[in-house]
């Protein structure tokens, strides 16, 4: 079955990418019709050129670092990586998978989608992440920045026309938050593992390899209400991603919603009502 990523998409990032198109497509024609209007085009023209240009010796200086420092996964390094890799890039349609690398994150548990010079995709890979996850998480990680490649995150034409509207307080945000939601969903289809997906959600969290086999994904879920309301919402607008606590819980609100399962609120099993403290 052939996947499609409009099923999978986050309503919330559907109706947030319609806006900032639309908004940038206006801001784009209108300041054409000022430059026309002005005979500004040419001035106009030699600065894009320019701005193109260093962010091609930017993309090229990071490209070649990585080659040098960065270790790349293959066939003959890295084998179960590469086959991850390969097997989600599969799954999703990819026509072709992502070059994936790993380097030293000096502790730092993370993972990034890119592109850089050509149409060549990347995928990077902290160490810290293969240390602390088990292999079911590391797939869905793999998953999720595969997912920012399928869904059109990095495609530069759509990033330029969205550009203006991207700018815009709260909805630049808002749109990275609903982007990450949609490939958590991917991760979860590549992974095929919600309680794996979850925990490796609340690893990023967490961050704690001897830890990792403890972890309690309900209990974190459920944490979700300690967070205050004001406090959160306001949090919550000026982030680029969603919280931990959240990104758990909508993965299995999803999950529950592919299966039928009407999505209810999770008792609390406290004797005592818990007051959190802002810090």
């Amino acid at each position: 079955m052939n996947f499609d990523i409009s099923k999978v998409r986050h309503p919330k990032e559907k109706t947030y990418g319609f806006l900032t198109a639309l908004i940038g497509l206006l801001v784009w024609i209108a300041l054409a019709g000022v430059l026309l209007f002005t005979s500004a085009l040419f001035v106009a023209a030699l600065y894009i050129l320019l701005m193109w240009f260093f962010s091609y010796v930017a993309r090229s200086l990071v490209r070649a670092y990585m080659m040098g420092h960065y270790v790349l996964v293959s066939e003959q390094q890295f084998p179960h990586l590469h086959k991850m890799v390969a097997e989600g890039a599969q799954k999703l349609g990819l026509k072709e998978a992502p070059r994936a690398f790993v380097y030293n994150s000096s502790g730092v548990i993370n993972a990034m989608a890119l592109t850089l010079v050509g149409r060549t995709r990347y995928i990077w890979l902290t160490s810290a992440l293969i240390d602390s996850d088990d292999e079911e998480q590391v797939r869905f990680v793999i998953g999720h920045e595969l997912g920012h490649h399928v869904a059109g995150h990095l495609d530069e034409p759509w990033s330029f026309l969205r550009l203006p509207g991207l700018i815009i307080p709260f909805l630049g945000q808002a749109y990275s938050r609903a982007r990450e939601l949609t490939c958590d969903r991917v991760g979860l289809v590549v992974s095929g593992n919600l309680k794996s997906s979850r925990t490796a959600l609340q690893m990023l969290a967490c961050g704690s390899a001897k830890l990792n086999a403890q972890m309690n994904p309900n209990a974190f879920e459920e944490q979700d209400k300690m967070v205050p309301s004001i406090a959160g919402f306001f949090l919550n607008i000026f982030s680029l991603y969603p919280r931990h606590t959240r990104r758990v819980a909508a993965l299995s609100e999803w999950k529950n919603a592919l299966s039928g399962i009407p999505s209810t609120p999770s008792r609390t099993v406290q004797t005592g009502r818990i007051e959190p403290q802002i810090a």
